[in-house]
């Protein structure tokens, strides 16, 4: 989803996170990663503008999601 929001492809945000696509492929399928390599993709996606909502409180649709920071332009 999130990948989705920021228009980014597997292959840019693969190489942004310094990881395979094929591992991104894994991650996005639910399969289990090493912390560290969900890490880098969580940070990657952050450094971008994504918002992670971990609390369902503060989601809209009550619970888990993401956001932009700010729109795409």
């Amino acid at each position: 989803m999130a990948r989705a929001a920021l228009e980014m492809g597997v292959r840019e945000l693969a190489e942004k996170a310094d990881i395979s696509t094929n591992t991104l492929s894994r991650f996005e399928r639910g399969e289990a990663l090493k912390d560290r390599t969900v890490s880098a993709i969580r940070q990657t996606l952050e450094a971008a503008g994504v918002v992670f909502i971990d609390d369902a409180a503060a989601s809209p649709t009550g619970g888990p999601g993401v956001r932009l920071k700010t729109p795409l332009g």
